[in-house]
């Protein structure tokens, strides 16, 4: 009973101590551990709180720890565990009782003014800020592989869709820019929960702050951070910027999704309209002639591990009452999860879209004689005088018309067109392509040859600044 401390009588079960340790998880966030705890000693120490030999002992001391962590030298495991309540059950211990091999028992000075609890969340929140500045790298990664293959593509004509049903034409470089706006609204999403995610915790202690005359705001600064959070408790028991940092990975992976879906459905023998080069690709171990766009359903499937991380974190906060639960330790695995997987998926989608062709020669025979140039005739009468309403119905008597007789659109003499109403003059024909079709639209922001070109202008600009 020599190792038990405290109020406690007996050990922790060394079973129990197994299920709740969260060191195999939270190891990894050793370098922000020690960033926390250098920041922290240096504040003590110029608050007169502790002598400033220890700090600079204690310093170097945690310095050296965290080169041996990088190298190897020092393994990560549970340290002293045996009856000691004390044990290494999380990053924060490990790191304190290696310090303490290295200083003795005046490595304990360390913890003054300070908690698990707000430890934890700079931890956290130290690492947030370091993974939004890689997921945008990520981001930007993506965006400039779409441009390029947009820029290859620029005057290549293919059908938009709908319910996926045949729309209109469009230009391919049209629709790869859309995920270009996406990814970016996606930056702007982490971009703007950086002042959220750049604000201190650390001095709120357990949850009621501490009586020692502590300089919150010299530690965040110290640590890059904006400022501190205010509340003592909400600092502890808040896991905001956590749930925000994944609920942003959520709608990047449903964007790298969609994308996905897509390149699964054009690269399909039903669809051919791309090809994805061999190296994201794989074969069947049973058929030979199977190319199959792994790659992109991997991206597809990993979707659904970012969304169950994100329901994950809400369900844990979702009944807890303040401050701080042990319920929050859970917090972490999830947080890593939706990380590394939406950093890794947009870094393998930016690889695998470089090496997407798109096939003219399929957008050209599926575009022949296909009803996509119906909102073109409707557009036409429009422009003659005719309300859309009935313009819309006139052509859809056409549409259906030319579909009974198994004709296109492009074959129609103007006798014909004139037989569903007199506006139609000969300058209807002229429309009846699908680069008529794209050379008509006139809004901004359109899939106009000129509004294309001038957005891949505008987007090479702007990622050239970023």
């Amino acid at each position: 009973m020599k190792n038990v401390r405290g109020r406690f009588r007996a050990p922790l079960d060394p079973e129990a101590l197994t299920y709740s340790t969260s060191l195999p998880v939270d190891r990894q966030l050793y370098r922000e551990d020690i960033a926390g705890s250098v920041a922290h000693v240096k504040m003590l120490a110029r608050q007169s709180i502790i002598p400033a030999t220890d700090a600079r002992r204690i310093i170097a001391a945690l310095r050296g720890i965290e080169k041996e962590i990088a190298t190897g030298r020092l393994s990560l495991e549970a340290r002293g565990r045996g009856r000691n309540r004390m044990a290494a059950d999380d990053i924060h211990m490990a790191v304190e009782q290696r310090l303490r091999e290295k200083l003795g028992s005046r490595a304990g000075v360390v913890h003054t003014a300070r908690s698990r609890n707000d430890q934890i969340a700079l931890d956290e929140r130290l690492y947030l800020r370091r993974k939004v500045n890689e997921t945008m790298g990520g981001l930007r990664l993506l965006q400039r592989a779409l441009l390029a293959v947009a820029r290859r593509y620029e005057d290549v004509i293919m059908p938009g869709y709908t319910h996926l049903q045949r729309a209109q034409p469009i230009l391919v470089a049209h629709h790869l820019l859309a995920y270009v706006e996406m990814l970016q609204r996606d930056i702007e999403r982490f971009r703007g929960m950086l002042p959220r995610v750049s604000r201190s915790p650390l001095g709120a202690a357990a949850l009621a702050g501490t009586s020692f005359p502590i300089d919150r705001h010299y530690v965040a600064a110290l640590l890059g951070l904006d400022g501190i959070v205010e509340n003592s408790i909400d600092a502890v028991s808040d896991r905001d910027a956590v749930i925000e940092f994944v609920a942003a990975c959520a709608i990047v992976m449903m964007h790298l999704s969609r994308c996905g879906e897509e390149l699964v459905i054009w690269s399909s023998q039903e669809w051919r309209f791309v090809s994805i080069g061999d190296a994201f690709t794989t074969g069947s171990s049973i058929m030979p002639q199977k190319k199959n766009p792994d790659i992109a359903e991997l991206v597809r499937g990993k979707t659904g591990r970012v969304y169950g991380d994100l329901m994950t974190l809400l369900t844990v906060m979702k009944g807890l009452p303040l401050a701080y639960n042990r319920d929050m330790q859970e917090d972490k695995e999830f947080l890593f999860d939706a990380a590394d997987t939406v950093v890794s998926s947009l870094r393998v989608t930016a690889k695998m879209m470089r090496t997407v062709k798109f096939r003219r020669d399929r957008f050209e025979a599926e575009l022949e004689g296909d009803p996509l140039l119906a909102t073109e005739i409707a557009d036409y009468l429009v422009r003659k005088g005719m309300p859309f309403r009935t313009a819309h119905g006139i052509t859809g008597d056409i549409v259906r018309s030319c579909g009974d007789a198994g004709r296109s659109l492009s074959t129609l003499t103007l006798k014909e067109f004139r037989n569903y109403a007199t506006a139609f003059d000969r300058d209807v024909l002229a429309l009846l392509s699908p680069r008529a079709s794209l050379a008509a639209k006139r809004s901004r922001g359109s899939t106009s040859p000129a509004e294309v070109r001038s957005a891949l202008t505008r987007w090479e600009s702007r990622l050239r600044r970023s």
